[in-house]
């Protein structure tokens, strides 16, 4: 890292310290601030301090007396200046002060010092072995007798981004002082110098009213607010390096080695009928379905629709967080004679076995978000059939051309027939799932969908099996045969892709074999990340990893360390029917998504009033924010006052 522009020293002892970083400045532009809480005269007493502030001040330095560094902003000399680095070498209270009163004094001083911290500043806090009590000390502290640098830092709203020796040889003149307030020194081998970085605030979750055409008419529906920071990222437009885009290139550029591969360019709504999903998810668990409820029908909507051409008008969040509004070409749903011969009484059997807040006898009940892409996949195919024998090409184009190689008589005989070489039609986008919350639940995900037809007596699956082990084995991926085709499996998240043949083609001498992959899960494998929710991050220390497009197995360096976990219990009474998938929707918002695992770990019935008490234990817990116990309860007392107004239970 270059040297940082003006530099803040606090709770200096003797200033020897100050004058060797002083004299490692003593070329560039940096500015020295040392600072100490004693008056002049009580510092000068210490051995070689009147040298040492001599010596700050010659190499154009300052020093400044009487300066507390828990109330940093109440210092004149410093009002209205920011720093681009803040060092507390050594803190000690002094005396014979215990762990929890320099717990204390850290937790001061953090908060203190980002009101001088400049945006992208940082602070680094220098410890003697095994006082941070973080993984890095050596031998580690029992955690309640260390100075729980990292947790203290979170209550400022700051991360640990770096652990790293303290290096004593590179300051010659250091003499450590200040052991129990005298000129006594103490052990700085293996010291460590922890840097804390600022964390981006939390945002607060908030419905999206989105406007759709599904089978030809515009409805608007509100998104859930626990899905609100999911929706509209963009990470698998053209030219993204979000590592979601990043591993679907490495997939598609794989495989068209063997098959040439095709992606659809159209935009799909995030809407679906029961009547499209009927036709192609037989096997998708409709109890993680999300029922959406259409908002009445605006006529000032309709207007704006005629008026746009053809476009539809989504209000967006940018990388940056900021507001942006995207025209994107509407969606058409394809109408055929196979939807229209579906019967009211599937979907009567559907709606009873999964609805909540859905009027079986309502239009409203009818529509879900895509948990698959299947059924835009087969609308998307059609339509490509239909636009084909009209003479019409430019519905799909080409993202990745074959590459001729030599291939065994089998696989020669699968990649074409008649002339005509098999082709891979693909789609990706997000999808979502109504689960609970868990390690590796997500309620959102990028799938990529590919669909090809190839000659039956070619065995279609094996084949695409191994291409897909040559390419993601190494990653920890392994293929399962299982009756329906195969699963792709990786610990410890499960499942992350299958591999099937479709609906049976008119054509008994030729399969459609279906490959359906979770890009989410797989990127946390080939990038090596901690936590799937740092998919989602705003910050830009995140999406900088990524920016020069690195290879699959390139890991990233996570840039929180070691962050904290928080319990906490809640227990409520509720009446004769209790529906848990609410609550998991409420703590995913009221925690911002911080809650990381929900478990349920006791229940009991009244006997006389028809109540029934449950208490869950959550896990709170972030890779992404600074999240520490006061920030944590707070998003806990949020939870029990959203529980009580929405589902209106009693907290116990």
């Amino acid at each position: 890292m270059p040297p940082s522009r003006s530099v803040l020293l606090v709770g200096e002892g003797n200033f020897s310290f100050s004058a060797s970083i002083g004299k490692s400045y003593a070329q560039s532009d940096t500015s020295i601030t040392a600072t100490c809480l004693q008056s002049e005269d009580e510092a000068l007493r210490h051995e070689g301090a009147a040298g040492n502030v001599q010596a700050i001040r010659d190499s154009g330095g300052s020093v400044l007396f009487g300066v507390d560094c828990t109330k940093l902003a109440e210092c004149a000399s410093l009002q209205g200046r920011l720093f681009d680095r803040v060092l507390f070498n050594f803190p000690h209270c002094g005396r014979k002060s215990g762990v929890k009163k320099n717990r204390e004094l850290l937790k001061n001083f953090f908060h203190s010092c980002i009101k001088v911290l400049a945006e992208d500043g940082e602070v680094h806090v220098s410890l003697c072995n095994g006082q941070g009590g973080t993984p890095a000390d050596q031998p580690r502290r029992e955690w309640h007798n260390s100075w729980q640098v990292a947790a203290m830092a979170a209550e400022a709203h700051l991360i640990l981004s770096d652990i790293r020796p303290f290096a004593s040889e590179k300051y010659q003149s250091y003499k450590c002082t200040g052991y129990r307030s005298q000129d006594k020194g103490f052990h700085v081998e293996k010291a460590l110098v922890h840097v804390f970085t600022q964390s981006l605030p939390y945002t607060s979750s908030r419905m999206h009213k989105v406007e759709e055409d599904i089978e030809a008419e515009r409805v608007q529906y509100n998104m859930p607010a626990e899905l609100s920071d999911y929706i509209f990222r963009g990470f698998l437009c053209s030219g993204s390096v979000h590592p979601v885009r990043l591993v679907q290139d490495f997939l598609l550029e794989g495989l068209a080695e063997k098959w040439p591969v095709t992606m659809a360019t159209e935009t799909v709504p995030f809407l679906l009928t029961v009547k499209q999903l009927q036709m192609c998810c037989h096997d998708v668990d409709s109890t993680h379905w999300y029922w959406i409820n259409l908002l009445p029908k605006d006529l000032s909507c309709d207007t704006a629709t005629s008026a746009g051409k053809g476009k539809d008008k989504l209000m967006c969040l940018d990388n940056n967080g900021r507001t942006d509004t995207q025209e994107t070409p509407i969606a058409t749903s394809v109408a055929t004679d196979r939807v229209d011969r579906v019967r009211s009484k599937k979907a009567e059997s559907l709606r009873s076995a999964c609805s909540l807040d859905i009027d079986p006898e309502g239009e409203c009940g009818l529509y879900v978000l895509r948990p698959s892409l299947l059924p835009q996949m087969e609308e998307l195919l059609i339509k490509k059939e239909l636009c084909n024998s009209t003479g019409d090409h430019k519905e799909m184009e080409h993202n990745n051309k074959s590459v001729e190689t030599e291939e065994d008589e089998n696989e020669k005989t699968c990649g074409s027939s008649n002339g005509i070489t098999s082709l891979l039609s693909g789609i990706s986008g997000l999808v979502f799932k109504n689960v609970p919350i868990s390690l590796w639940s997500l309620p959102v995900f990028h799938e990529l969908l590919l669909r090809a037809v190839f000659p039956s007596g070619c065995e279609p699956i094996r084949l695409i099996g191994q291409r897909l082990e040559t390419l993601l084995t190494s990653y920890g991926v392994s293929l399962i045969t299982e009756q329906e085709g195969l699963h792709l499996m990786a610990q410890p998240m499960g499942l992350v892709g299958k591999v099937f043949a479709s609906n049976a083609s008119d054509n008994i001498s030729h399969i459609s074999i279906t490959v359906s992959l979770n890009l989410d899960l797989l990127a946390v494998l080939l990038f090596s990340l901690p936590d799937w929710r740092l998919l989602w991050s705003h910050d830009p220390r995140f999406l900088k990893q990524f920016a020069h497009r690195p290879s699959p197995g390139t890991p990233f360096r996570p840039f929180s360390l070691f962050p904290e976990h928080f319990s906490f219990d809640i227990s409520f009474w509720t009446g004769p029917t209790w529906e848990e998938k609410k609550f998991h929707a409420v703590v995913r918002e009221a925690s911002r998504g911080t809650v990381e695992q929900v478990k349920l770990i006791d229940t009991f019935s009244h006997p006389d009033l028809s109540q029934t008490s449950y208490c869950y234990r959550l896990v709170y817990h972030s890779h992404t924010h600074a999240l520490s116990h006061t920030q944590a309860l707070q998003f806990h007392k949020h939870l029990e006052a959203l529980l009580s107004s929405r589902l209106q239970v009693t907290i116990r």
